[in-house]
Order: C-alpha cells, then structure tokens, then sequence
C-alpha cells in the first residue's frame, strides 16, 4: 500500500461499500452545486453501459465490476431503432429488454441515467432512427416538423410509461435519476435555421410535460431551456466547459470519452488512465459533481448495427473491454481516484471554493466548510516535477498531473501515478478449423437484369430501395451493343462505401470508399464480347451514417455508370434502364439459421480460395471454461458472421491501416450464442478469404510490469478531431 493511502484507508473501505451498496429512490432536484437525491447532495460517478451491446448474461458481471470500480450510476442510450422496427410494433425482448437492464442497475444498488434521445448518435445505425422514419411523408428529422415531433413523442411516451410501470424513477422507488432528450443538437442546430431554437424548446416542453419526476439534461446544448440542464460531452470538459446556461443548475459532465470510436482503416485511439484521471479531477475541481464515462463498457456493434464504417467492436480500450474484462490501469486508475473524491465529497458539495497560484503553471483549488473540513486540488500544469509550498507543506507534484488532499495536508491521490498493475490481454488457441472436410460453401448468385422485378430509368438511391433491410443493392443492366473495341473500361461513380463489379456473371473488380471520404470511383478495364453483355454491380453499404443535418435526405449508391471504348466508343448508361434487386438469395433464406441451412445446396469446400459471394459453414464445439470467446477471422476479407443463427457482426479485414494491419481481427461468441454439443458458425464472405485459417480462441488477461516499447501506436488526439469534422459534413 502507498504511503500517502495510509491515514485514510479503513474510511476508504468503509466509503467504497456505502457507494452503491443500495440506491434508494426519492426526490431527484438540483441546484447550481449538484443534484439532490433525497435532500442529501450527490457527488456521482457514472458509467456507460449500453445493454444491447452486451448480452442479458453479461450484464450482472458488468454492472458488479463497474460498482465495483467506484461508480454510483450506470448510464445508457435508449435504441429506437432496436424497439420499434415497425410503426407502433415493440420489441423488448433479450438484449433489447431494457426495463431487465434497469431492474439489474437497481438490484446491485446504483442509479441510472436513461438517455431516450431519441436521437442518439452513439456510432449506431442511422443515430437510432428506424429507417421507416425516412417514408412518412413531409418529415425532416430533428427539426421543428410536424411529422417528426409526432413520431418522436410518441416514442418518447412509450419508453417514460414503461419505466413509470415498473416503478423504475427515483421517485417511485427506482433508480433512474435522470433522463436525456435529444443529443449533440447543437452541433447540427445553425443547419435548421429558424427550425431549430423552437425544435430544442419544444424536445424541453414536451420532454418535462412527461412528468418522470426526476430531471431532464441536454447535452452540448447551451440553449437549453429551464428546467432541462445543460451538460458537457468530450474528454477535457474541465478545460472545455463554459458551465450551466443557469446559476442554478450544476455542472454535469455525461461523455467523458475513455478512448474513442473506431473506423476501418485506422488505428484505436488509446487514451492513458493518467490523462482520464487528471482531467475528471479537474472537473470536480472546477465545481463538477456528475462525471460520466463514455464508455465504461462499450461492448460489441452486433449485426448491422454499427454506423458507417464503424468497426464491430466498440469502445474496446474502455475501462471493460468488450469482453467485459478489466483494462489495467484504467479501471484501478479510475477506482482509486473515485475512493479519494469521495474522501472529501461532504466537503466539496458543501464548502467554500477559493483557487490561488502555486507557481507560474501551478494552481491551488481549496474548499473549506466553516464547520472546518477542507479539501484541495494541486493543479501542475508543467512537463515536469515541481515542489511547491502549499499550507506551510512542502510538496511534490508530478509532471502534468493533480493532486487531490482530502484534508489539505495529505495526498490521497495523484493522477500522474498509477498504483495498479498493468494487464495485457492473452489469446489462446481453442480450435483450429483447418481441415476441408468440416467445411461447406455455398455460391450465391450473380442478378443479372432478366433476373430482376424492380426495374427504373436511371440509377436508384440505395438506402431508398433496400429500405436498410440488407447492406446490399444489385444494379443490374443489360446491354445490347456491337462494340468496335474488344477492350474498354467501366466507370462507376459511388456513394455507397463498396461496389464489386461483374461482367457477364464473372467478377472483374471492386472498390471502396472511406469514413473520410464522401464518395469512391471505379474503373475497371474489361474484354467486351459482340452481341450481349451482362453488367451486374453489387453495392454494399457498412452501416447507415449516424449524425449531421437532414439524414432523411442523405443520398447512398451508384450516381454515375459509364463505359469507355476508343477514342469515338462512349456510353453514359447513368439513365439507361436498371433492374434492381435486394439483397442477397443467402440472406434472404435466412441460411445462416440452423433450420434454414438445407433450403440450398452446400457443396463440398474447394481448395481454391478469394471466391466471391461465398458462404461458409462449419460445426464446433464450444470452448471449455466461462473465458470470453473470440473468432479471429484474420484470413477472411469482408461479410458477416453468425454463430447459432445469430449475427456477431460485420468483418472488414482486408480495409488496412496505413501500416497494413487490418483494424479487428477478433470477433466476440458470447457465451450465451453457444450451447452444449454442435455450434453452427456461418459466414458471408464478399470477396476473397480462406475459411481454413480461422480459429476459435478463448480471452483472458495476465498482470504484466509497464514496458514503454509495448505502447500501440495509436490514433492521435488530432485524429480525432478531424474525424469528427468529417463526420457533421455530410
């Protein structure tokens, strides 16, 4: 134990097992310190957990390691897409069973914060939309529109009187403290114009009229009007935040980024315990009282529920990575720090706020209570050691780093020093399926324009005709030329993110696009036959964008088709007539399911290998033990996988890195897709990949000594940055 625990440890312990050993319900207000819960000020440390990212098996594990971990509230997005597929048709059943997900927060004792939105973002298909929003008639989301306001209401309704039903509000005895409506409007708001002030007062109205008896936030809404409270959303709100739009409303921090979201062809952004940790104290220092950690778990995009580009695994560099492990330090970094706030938390609600220089980079915050408790934050801004005089002490502050005294005399905590091990996650090999006998492939089939109901002139907007019912669009042509050149090349202009091209039934090429890119070209030289020739091009999209104005207006797929023979040889087929054909017959049977798998015929695996439009299956047995269960998919090239009948999401291994790796590699099984005895595993594989060097592997963690030569190189911070600016572009 380090010295500086030492003269606080029995009340650390004593705290740590008051903080969410039980959340009682009662009445949730505020004021311009804090939120109130029951008439006792609340100092609160939150964590995201989204529960359809997980599993309903893994939520009790990883509530308990985030109560564990020090916090006191567990925080969630509510999915809309996920709960009405269909206008008026619910869906809360496994890992959509959100009233069970609550009712599990409250069983171990902590709060929740219920962000409805129902706009979310969240790198989720659409931002949480369901795509039926796209067909009524006159809507612009997010807007001051009739029809828009109508169906969000209505949604919004349902998920307040299901939670009133099962007494789930503090005020009932619950543990839902606060409720969120909309999300990061500001930063699409100017777009709307003289639409979007009276959208945000009409989202509060409508919001507070629902009367759940406990507060209502806004985040990054500094226009958000009373009594709904403004927040802070990023990874410096401490440095960032310009405070409540009210002195009578507290400073809340609800997105705290632990890392960062990920997209194909870039590396994770790894974001230290140490820099985390500085920043949240700065927060509290600076009168915060509500720090929530984006994520705490980010868990898995299951199916295709992941935004554009956005990889499968989520928030994985979170305190618990997505297998629901810890990453150390960051989770005992956090803990620590939590133990030590909540030191001095009577004190810092209650006291007196004074800040005053230690030195040229060095700051002293310092509350006192008149009843005589004092905490202080030492603040060294510097790069490097300095020692300063504080209280008549002498004390040394580490480089870029706070300090926390819970009693101005001793250090409880330092955010540049870690006290917990480190851990490296261990991969180990549980099955190979290398032999060629357990593998069976079926080829889908090419659409060819004869083969196809839908037919238009011109080019149809993708989204517009899959309706997002599958990733995939077939454009198909039929052209009866005479070409006086053997040779020629085909010319396509995208705003999908895939497209693989076929001449006469045989794959001639692909290309893609990027999360940083708003469109892709192709061109493909190609051998021409006399007489007629087939063109068929699949366009694929990854996920539906997820932010920026006006998404119900976003156009995706094929824009410009042409062919270029000699010189004098030019067709411009943009506005020909196209059939059309969604999805593909693989999916559309629904194969990947144990009882649909015998409606086609499986063939015996061939030795050849960069097929197109293959599926795959193989029989396993699950791995023995209750590890987590990962696939590494590393020989694969793009589609999806399902284990059991059920999608573990999409895969994307050949989009690399500007190093040439590929982004995930590793695939979560939760344990409860498996059963006892055979497990079906189906793949989809677009274009390329090798069945036979794909193996199942069991994930655990080892304590390991810091080695600075073991550090990823990772995104930056200002990677991050541009990102986001491409991602409100669109």
């Amino acid at each position: 134990m380090e010295w500086w625990w030492r003269p606080y440890w029995g009340l650390v312990v004593i705290i740590m097992m008051e903080v969410g050993g039980h959340a009682e319900g009662g009445e949730v207000t505020y004021d311009g310190r804090s939120l109130i819960i029951d008439g006792k000020r609340q100092m609160l440390f939150s964590g995201s957990i989204h529960y359809p990212r997980s599993t309903p098996e893994m939520w009790p594990s990883l509530i308990a390691k985030a109560k564990e971990g020090g916090l006191d509230v567990i925080q969630t997005y509510v999915f809309w897409n996920l709960h009405e597929p269909q206008p008026g048709q619910y869906d809360f059943s496994g890992r959509y069973d959100l009233v069970r997900f609550i009712k599990e927060i409250q069983a171990q004792g902590l709060y929740a914060c219920l962000r409805i939105g129902p706009f979310i973002e969240s790198e989720w298909n659409y931002g949480g939309f369901p795509f039926w929003l796209h067909d009524v008639p006159d809507i612009v989301y997010r807007s001051n529109n009739e029809p828009f306001k109508f169906y969000m209401q209505n949604f919004t309704t349902k998920i307040v009187n299901l939670m009133k039903s099962e007494g789930l509000y503090a005020t009932e005895g619950g543990p839902i403290i606060l409720s969120q409506i909309e999300n990061e409007y500001q930063n699409v708001e100017a777009a709307f114009h003289g639409k979007g002030p009276p959208y945000v007062r009409w989202a509060a109205k409508m919001a507070v009229g629902l009367q759940t008896g406990v507060p209502w936030i806004m985040c990054k809404q500094t226009d958000a009007p009373d009594p709904v409270i403004n927040t802070c959303n990023g990874m410096r709100c401490g440095e960032t935040f310009g405070g409540p739009n009210s002195p009578n409303k507290p400073s809340l921090w609800t997105e705290n980024w632990t890392s960062f979201y990920q997209v194909y062809g870039q590396k994770p952004y790894i974001r230290s315990a140490e820099d985390i940790a500085f920043h949240a104290a700065l927060f509290i220092a600076r009168n915060g009282s509500y720090i929530n950690y984006y994520m705490y778990h980010g868990g898995t995009n299951f199916g295709r529920t992941s935004s554009a580009y956005i990889i499968t695994a989520y928030y994985d560099q979170a305190p618990l990575d997505e297998y629901g492990l810890k990453r150390q330090p960051k989770w005992g970094h956090l803990k620590d720090l939590h133990a030590a706030i909540k030191l001095c938390s009577t004190t810092l609600l209650q006291g007196v706020r004074t800040n005053y220089s230690l030195g040229q980079q060095q700051e002293a915050i310092v509350f006192q209570e008149e009843t005589g408790g004092c905490a202080a934050f030492l603040t060294n801004y510097d790069g490097h050691n300095i020692t300063v005089q504080f209280q008549n002490i002498s004390l040394k502050l580490l480089p870029k780093s706070i300090s926390i005294l819970p009693d101005c005399k001793n250090i409880a905590f330092n955010s540049a020093k870690v006290n917990t091990e480190y851990n490296d996650r261990i991969i180990t090999l549980a099955q190979t399926f290398d032999s060629t006998d357990s593998w069976e492939e079926f080829k889908d089939e090419v659409v060819n324009f004869e083969d196809t109901s839908l037919k238009s002139n011109g080019l149809l907007e993708h989204i517009n005709a899959t309706k997002d019912k599958s990733d995939y669009l077939w454009y198909t042509i039929r052209l009866e030329h005479n070409f006086s050149s053997t040779e020629a090349v085909l010319h396509v202009q995208s705003l999908a993110h895939v497209a693989h091209a076929f001449l006469n039934n045989i794959y001639i090429g692909s290309a893609n696009g990027s999360f940083t890119t708003k469109n892709f070209t192709m061109d493909i030289p190609f051998m021409v036959k006399d007489g007629i020739n087939n063109i068929s091009i699949l366009s694929v999209m990854v996920g539906l964008q997820d932010s920026g104005a006006f998404l119900e207006r976003k156009r995706t797929g094929l824009t410009t088709v042409t062919i270029q023979g000699d010189e004098n040889e030019f067709y411009n087929l943009t506005n020909y007539e196209w059939g059309y054909k969604v999805g593909l017959l693989g999916e559309e049977l629904q194969i990947y399911r144990e009882e649909n798998v015998a409606d086609v015929v499986w063939c015996k695996y061939g030795t050849s290998i960069n097929q197109t439009l293959t599926w795959y299956k193989i029989f396993f047995d699950a791995p023995k033990g209750d590890d987590p269960v990962a696939l590494n998919l590393s020989s694969m090239g793009k589609g999806e996988a399902w284990v059991n009948g059920q999608s573990i999401g999409r895969y994307w291994i050949s989009f690399h890195d500007y190093q040439g790796n590929s982004s995930q590699i590793l695939y979560h099984v939760p344990r409860s897709f498996l059963k006892t005895g055979e497990n079906l595993l189906v793949l989809l594989e677009e274009n390329g990949g090798n069945p036979l060097q794909i193996s199942l592997n069991t994930v655990s963690t080892i304590n390991v000594q810091k080695d600075s030569s073991d550090d990823q190189i990772a995104s930056s911070f200002e990677d991050y940055i541009e990102m986001e600016s491409y991602r409100y572009s669109y």
